[in-house]
Parts: C-alpha cells; sequence; structure tokens
C-alpha cells in the first residue's frame, strides 16, 4: 500500500533531514581529528581559557590528546570578566580534569582601553598575551594558543592582532572549526558549555567611547545577572548608556517580556542594578550592537 503523496513527501524531508545532519556530525568529526593531529604535532599547549564555548571544547580536547602534563589553561581575571564565566570555567575544568591557573589582568587600569576605542580589544588582549606568553616560556611550553573559530577569521577583531605580534595561535581556526561544529562535539563530549549563550566581555556592552570603569562594569553584570535569576534565558546583553540600560534580548524572549507584567519585572530587576531608565530593544539582540539607541521601547 502506497502512502499518501504528502506523506512520502514529509518521509523524504526527513531522511533528507538525517542525512544532512549524518553530514554535518562527520564533517565535524574530522575536523576534531585534524586539530588533536594539530596539537599532538606542537607537543604541548597553554590555552587562553575563559570558560565559553570555544576556549572549553579547545581545553577539553588538548588534556585528552596531549595528556594533564603538557597542557595548561589560564584563565586572566579581571573587572570586564564575568564571574558567572568564571565559575563555567571552573566548572569545566574540574570536569575534565583540566590544569588551571588564575593570574589577573589589569587592562581596565590601561588609560589606552580605559578610554574604549574601537580597538579596546587591542588592548585588552596584548595585556593578556603580556601575562600568559612569560609562563609558557618558564612551563617550557610550545606554544600559546587562544578559542579562536573559524567562524571569527570573518568578525572585526581587533583582538588579533595583538595574538600575530605575540605568535599565539589559533588551532580551531587552522583546521575550520566554526561554531556550529564546536557545539555539536562539545555536547558530544558532555561539555556544559554546549549551549551556552556568546559571553564576551563585560566592556562590550559600553558605546565606544565611553570611559570603561569597573563601577560601570560591576552595574551591568549585576544588571544581567539579576536578568537570569528572574528567568531570561538566551543571548542577552545589557547595554549601558549612563543612565540608561538597553537590554537586548533574543527573538525567543523578546515576545515573552515585552509583556505589560513581564516588562515590568524586567524593569524593576535592571533598576535595582542602578539604573534609573530601562529601554527594551524592540530589534532584540544583535551581537556587536553599540552606539544605537533607535527602535527601543521604555519599561
Amino acid at each position: 500500500m502506497s502512502l499518501p503523496h504528502a506523506s512520502q513527501e514529509s518521509a523524504r524531508n526527513r531522511a533528507d533531514d538525517h542525512a544532512d545532519d549524518h553530514a554535518l556530525e562527520q564533517s565535524a568529526q574530522a575536523k576534531e581529528r585534524a586539530l588533536v593531529e594539530w596539537l599532538r604535532a606542537r607537543g604541548s599547549v597553554l590555552i587562553g581559557f575563559s570558560g565559553g564555548v570555544d576556549s572549553s571544547y579547545l581545553a577539553a580536547v588538548a588534556v585528552e590528546a596531549l595528556g594533564a602534563e603538557h597542557m595548561l589553561a589560564v584563565i586572566g581575571r579581571s573587572a570586564s570578566y564575568p564571574e558567572a564565566q568564571w565559575a563555567m570555567a571552573r566548572q569545566v575544568a574540574d570536569r575534565f580534569a583540566i590544569p588551571v591557573r588564575e593570574v589577573s589582568t589589569d587592562e581596565v587600569n590601561d588609560p589606552r582601553y580605559a578610554a574604549n576605542p574601537v580597538n579596546r580589544c587591542y588592548f585588552c588582549k596584548s595585556e593578556l598575551w603580556n601575562t600568559l606568553v612569560p609562563i609558557a616560556i618558564e612551563r617550557k611550553i610550545a606554544v600559546v594558543v587562544d578559542g579562536t573559530n573559524a567562524d571569527d577569521l570573518s568578525d572585526y577583531r581587533p583582538g588579533a592582532a595583538a595574538a600575530r605580534e605575540h605568535a599565539v595561535l589559533s588551532p580551531l581556526a587552522a583546521v575550520g572549526l566554526t561554531k556550529a561544529d564546536i557545539r555539536l562535539l562539545s555536547r558530544a563530549r558532555g561539555i556544559a558549555t554546549w549551549s551556552q549563550p556568546s559571553s564576551p566581555c563585560l566592556s562590550s556592552r559600553v558605546p565606544y567611547g565611553t570611559a570603561v570603569t569597573p563601577a560601570r562594569l560591576r552595574q551591568i553584570e549585576i544588571a544581567e545577572g539579576a536578568l537570569r535569576a528572574l528567568g531570561v534565558g538566551g543571548d542577552l546583553r545589557v547595554r549601558y548608556h549612563d543612565e540608561l540600560a538597553r537590554v537586548e534580548l533574543c527573538a525567543e524572549e523578546l515576545q515573552r517580556w515585552l509583556a505589560p507584567h513581564r516588562s515590568r519585572q524586567l524593569a524593576a530587576a535592571i533598576r535595582s542594578a542602578g539604573f534609573a531608565r530601562v529601554a527594551i530593544d524592540l530589534r532584540g539582540f544583535r551581537s556587536g550592537s553599540l552606539n544605537i539607541l533607535g527602535g527601543v521601547a521604555e519599561a
């Protein structure tokens, strides 16, 4: 007995989707094998470890490929580094027995960084690699690496110049691993960050040209933490505009939190961090959104 036309079409679509998923998985696994070969060819690595999706995956693969005695994950802690990210980094390290060292970085007190120019990240990464490279030399570790992935190569990333100047390598990008690949492979490995929203440094919430200060970064961190505690999921940003907080939510969350009773809850959570005014950006979350004030609704 033949299936009705619509059912046959649906079955074919499911089969095609399954084949596509299988092909993507096979491609990602091939790239992971290339990553393991890349790491073993170097012999030992020091990883700039933030606890984000990319560096967590890289650290988990590196400790498996090289052994704990031939790798070190270093966390650079500063006012621009969220506490929640640090907690995730420690969780991943504990789960996979990744050797970790924590160091302090002081980019916020560099006037060039604090002035918040468009190449702010260059000064941040320069501070980081100036701290990490000597550790690698001291420990006789062959190379220093970061979590830059293949997708990042098409982005504006002034921090990449600092990496080049310090001979920092990017193995994920070198073998063609994309963010989607890394999430897929992280999920297969049981790495908790596989579904974690992207979380750049807190300074990315401050418009270029507005001074970065520890107090402002702390205010942003408290506000975003209050939203997470309220139950806001997905990608979110609290953009700093002096007394105004501009809130960006992912598409799935935006409509939910525009409801009057929920928007009042959201505004109260943000005001608890010290902002006088709260605006929900009706365009939703946009990575790298700065200096944009149109299209917002006050809550």
